[in-house]
């Protein structure tokens, strides 16, 4: 179907899939073609010329076939490269790596048009006896250049597209010629060489470098896309065809070449093309034909990238935004960006050497490929339902491009790949700052998080645990007016669990409870975000406490584990029916057999995080180790470093010495990382007071750890956890689970 305007007109100029075959094809047997292959062989040989070749395509195939999906996965509009990226990845990151493709396509004009005046050099001598000064290739280049933007500006992109079949018919004969031909006998090499037999010849990777230029043109006609038909058939059917052709042509180009001509010859003429096509001078014409035509692309497409940045207000200021976004006509031609294009295109021109501007082009068109690549792959792995393109590639395929480009980045030249990657990530760093709110790196993860998630979450409910660790849950109602519950949440799961935080809502669900829940979860996800929390939050409705905690307890654990512990709090200043609610909770968190921890928290706030203290007692052999893991939890997060842990074991007389002996061997094993110092076995009696042994030793530590049992709960209820007023914070803890310390 094809993609039209509201009022029934066909998208831009209406173009069909020639234009897109020949933009790129065009582009890719360009100058490089002409100027450089026969250096390359003479170089490396015949062999290392078809690896070249390969190993660019295998950059340039998976780019292909990246942007041939992502075009037929959504309406793609004027823009291009910059369009699918931007439209993919956001508008920030889509900017910051738009704006580096902009200036590629920008100063590949002028780097096609100096190539353009190469194309002259023959008459360089007749040049030099007629006008009495040597050849200057301005003289050719900033002319054309002028004529080229004149006729662009005064008649669109509908005659450049007229211009490219000229062009293309040119450079087909110059081809056929070519492979027509023969070398003088001179010339021609008794055998192939496979490998160079120059005396120094270039390193392998600078020759790819230099010749890599030759296989990025098959986007070039991906920037007509506000002008096509249909588009999401015209650019996958156009680049791929374009890229295998130029292929195809680049492997009988070097099979020609090393039969031709030896490697001496090869590497010191430039245009020995022209010594073995059957009419010599059809190759400095389809030279210029092809420089002609690559230039054209690039003045086409460049303008149009830049039309897009101005939509989407990339450029700083709002009315720079609005001159550049600007079209004229009902093919929406972007007279203005073309006008800016000119003029930095001249500028480089002018200059006359765009040699080490052309490195860094290069680099930041390998980037603009592997963003394309990488974002195919991570369309794949994140599975969106959205995602729906009617040609696919294949994640691996996308994957291996992105990685590619990154290796042959750092391989052609290491300053000017840091350089790119630095300036780019200037660029989305200052887009970033300007636009608010927008986290385009945390959206791209998104769903990539979320298949993750999905996967882990099957596995782990398969897989067994063969150790224990925290996963904790907590509902409260008190969420706002105190910090100490949610604070000791993301210090038990900090590292090694996954904590989930629960605000209760009572009330029944309805449309205005429902709202509520949405506008609390939002505070709780940017108070999160705030205190770089590393726990899950949400929200509960319920007619009652009981029932939410009910509804909690059978929750699945989010993170793909069980929850295995809830967490209660109360403050020491609550009304007593809190602590009574409290304590009711617990009986109910003894159903599913869950370890139940009770937070009793003051006005200390855990004082200055220096001391924690576990105190063991006749009661609490299934408990021992929770707490001493929780409290060795505790000391793993950057709250509580340099703090120091005590164990306080209160046991009957009896029982001491042997008691004594376990916690010693544990500590001689390594399996406590505390000093024996800090261990200390008390002998009690049957008439000792606990409560003031225990508030005599800890009243000053920051945080105490005492066990309790369900038993215990049923027969003293809340006066349980009222005991111990002296003491700060206090952390009551009971283990229905057998946990070991390995």
């Amino acid at each position: 179907m094809n993609d039209e305007l509201p009022d029934g007109k066909p998208r831009g100029h209406g173009f069909g899939t020639g234009p897109v075959f020949l933009a790129s094809i065009s582009t890719i047997l360009g100058a490089v073609m002409f100027l450089r292959f026969g250096y390359a062989v003479g170089h490396v040989g015949m062999l290392g010329a078809l690896f070249i070749i390969l190993l660019g395509h295998a950059v340039t195939v998976p780019t292909a076939l990246a942007i041939a999906e992502i075009a037929t996965n959504r309406r793609v509009e004027g823009g291009g490269e910059y369009f699918i990226i931007s439209r993919s990845f956001g508008t920030t990151i889509g900017g910051a790596i738009g704006v580096s493709l902009y200036m590629s396509q920008a100063i590949s004009v002028a780097f096609y048009m100096i190539a353009f005046a190469e194309a002259f050099t023959p008459l360089s001598g007749w040049f030099l006896a007629t006008f009495g000064f040597p050849f200057d290739p301005r003289i050719v280049s900033l002319p054309a250049t002028l004529v080229l933007v004149s006729v662009v500006l005064s008649r669109g992109a509908d005659l450049g597209v007229k211009a490219l079949w000229g062009v293309a018919a040119i450079l087909g004969l110059s081809l056929t010629m070519f492979f027509l031909g023969s070398a003088p006998e001179d010339l021609t090499p008794d055998t192939v060489a496979l490998v160079s037999d120059l005396s120094d010849p270039d390193p392998f990777m600078l020759v790819f470098a230099i010749v890599f230029p030759a296989f990025t043109g098959m986007t070039a006609g991906v920037g007509l896309s506000g002008d096509l038909a249909n588009p999401r058939k015209s650019i996958p059917l156009g680049i791929m065809s374009a890229t295998f052709g130029g292929m195809i042509v680049y492997l009988f180009v070097v099979a020609k070449l090393a039969a031709s001509a030896g490697s001496q010859a090869l590497a010191d003429d430039q245009l020995i093309m022209s010594q073995i096509a059957v009419w010599g001078p059809i190759i400095p014409i389809g030279l210029a034909a092809a420089t002609l035509s690559s230039a054209i692309g690039s003045i086409l497409v460049a303008p149009r990238t830049l039309q897009a940045l101005g939509g989407d207000q990339i450029v700083p200021f709002r009315s720079a935004n609005e001159m550049i976004a600007a079209g004229l006509g009902d093919a929406n031609e972007p007279r203005n960006a073309t006008l800016v294009t000119a003029v930095i295109a001249l500028v480089f021109v002018v200059l006359g050497n765009v040699d080490l501007v052309a490195r860094i082009v290069s680099m930041f068109f390998m980037v603009t490929y592997g963003a394309l690549c990488a974002i195919s792959f991570l369309e794949h792995f994140a599975a969106r339902p959205s995602y729906r393109p009617s040609f696919r590639s294949k994640w691996y395929l996308s994957l291996f491009g992105a990685a590619m480009c990154l290796l042959l980045m750092l391989q052609m030249d290491l300053v000017y790949a840091t350089v790119a990657i630095v300036f780019m990530g200037g660029l989305y760093a200052m887009i970033r700052r300007s636009r608010s709110g927008v986290d385009d790196l945390a959206a791209i993860f998104h769903g990539v998080m979320t298949q993750a998630t999905r996967y882990l979450q099957v596995r782990l409910q398969k897989i067994p645990a063969d150790d224990w660790r925290p996963s904790v849950i907590t509902i409260t109602s008190r969420t706002f007016d105190r910090s100490a519950p949610m604070q000791m949440l993301e210090w038990l799961c900090h590292r090694y669990g996954f904590g989930t935080y629960l605000h209760y809502i009572p009330g029944m669900l309805e449309p205005s409870s429902f709202q509520e829940s949405r506008d609390v979860q939002a505070r709780l996800v940017e108070r999160m975000k705030d205190r770089k929390g590393a726990i899950y939050v949400d929200t509960m409705i319920s007619p009652s406490m009981a029932s939410a905690l009910a509804q909690s307890l059978q929750m699945p654990g989010v993170s793909g584990m069980e929850n295995n512990t809830i967490l209660f709090e109360f403050g020491a200043h609550d009304p007593a029916n809190v602590l009574d609610e409290v304590v009711a909770g617990l009986a109910l968190a003894g159903v599913p057999r869950m370890n139940r921890l009770m937070l009793r928290h003051g006005d200390n706030f855990f004082g200055s995080r220096k001391s924690i203290h576990v105190w063991l007692t006749w009661h609490d052999a299934r408990n021992a180790n929770l707490m001493i893991l929780l409290a060795y939890i505790l000391l793993g997060h950057r709250d509580w470093s340099g703090a120091e842990i005590a164990i306080y074991a209160a046991y009957p007389k009896r029982e001491v010495q042997e008691r004594s002996e376990e916690l010693h061997n544990m500590i001689s094993e390594g399996r406590l990382l505390i000093t024996e110092k800090n261990v200390l076995v008390i002998p009690t009696e049957d008439g000792i007071d606990f409560q003031r042994l225990v508030e005599a030793r800890s009243k000053a530590a920051d945080l105490v750890l005492v066990g309790f049992t369900t038993e215990r709960v049923e027969r003293r209820g809340r006066e349980l956890f009222e005991r111990f007023p002296a003491l700060r914070d206090v952390l009551f803890v009971s283990a229905e689970e057998t946990i070991r310390i390995e």
